[in-house]
């Protein structure tokens, strides 16, 4: 059994074909994001050229263009000869300056409106994994909350976080919403050490998300969906409040 089929929707959704246009630059925030999510583990070997490009729906010339992208943003590293191949490689995490200055980037009405679109995506989500979802379907959307509540540093509380929230589109059985989801934990994902970094604040949404995790398993999508959006918004809020501190 593939490792992503072994894990659920999540996987399943980064390996499937991109749009028809800009395709390396799709491929690289595609697989990048996934990277940084934590959904791809450090130092595993991704498929083999011939393999991913195919999943991917693209040539292996394009391939080629964003592993060597990839390879420049150092998310992946490539060995050569016998049990050679493309591996992930984790960043690290950004020192909170470098985290602070990348968020004045962001007016508080550009965060807002981010948090409008992640609340829609997470509570249309959440709806319809609590309609569509069998109970046994949840193991790795409960690891996941479980290990959040565990994580020790902020970096790993927002990749966690970020994948929570990833899952839950899987659990949806939406490839589309898990896309979209993916993409836009990749612009948040890592500003939210900012917030994350107060163990209280990790353990409140650590009970929310629990909380959510028991709406979805019973099947009561007219609670499933307030919760997600409810996280949200706490979790924007509380992003816009480290903005305008700057």
């Amino acid at each position: 059994m593939r490792q992503d089929q072994a894990d659920g929707g999540a996987r399943s959704a980064v390996f499937s074909p991109v749009d028809t246009r800009a395709r390396v630059d799709t491929v690289v925030r595609r697989l990048g994001d996934a990277i940084e999510l934590g959904l791809l583990a450090d130092g595993e070997q991704l498929p083999g050229e011939t393999e991913l490009a195919g999943r991917l729906g693209v040539s292996t010339v394009t391939l080629r263009e964003a592993l060597m992208a990839l390879r420049q943003q150092g998310l992946v590293i490539t060995r050569r000869g016998r049990g050679g191949g493309s591996f992930v490689s984790l960043p690290d995490a950004p020192a909170e300056d470098r985290l602070r200055t990348r968020l004045r980037g962001w007016s508080t009405e550009e965060l807002r409106d981010l948090g409008d679109h992640w609340a829609a995506l997470s509570g249309a989500a959440a709806r319809l994994a609590a309609q569509r979802t069998e109970p046994e379907d949840l193991r790795q959307l409960r690891r996941t909350a479980d290990a959040l509540g565990q994580a020790a540093d902020a970096p790993a509380r927002s990749r966690l976080y970020g994948r929570f929230h990833v899952e839950l589109a899987a659990a949806a059985q939406s490839a589309r919403l898990t896309r979209e989801q993916v993409a836009l934990q990749g612009e948040v994902g890592a500003l939210l050490c900012l917030v994350l970094a107060d163990p209280a604040y990790r353990e409140e949404v650590a009970d929310r998300q629990r909380a959510l995790l028991r709406s979805v398993q019973d099947g009561a999508h007219e609670t499933a969906g307030p919760l997600a959006e409810r996280c949200v918004r706490e979790s924007t809020a509380r992003l816009v409040a480290v903005r305008l501190a700057l």
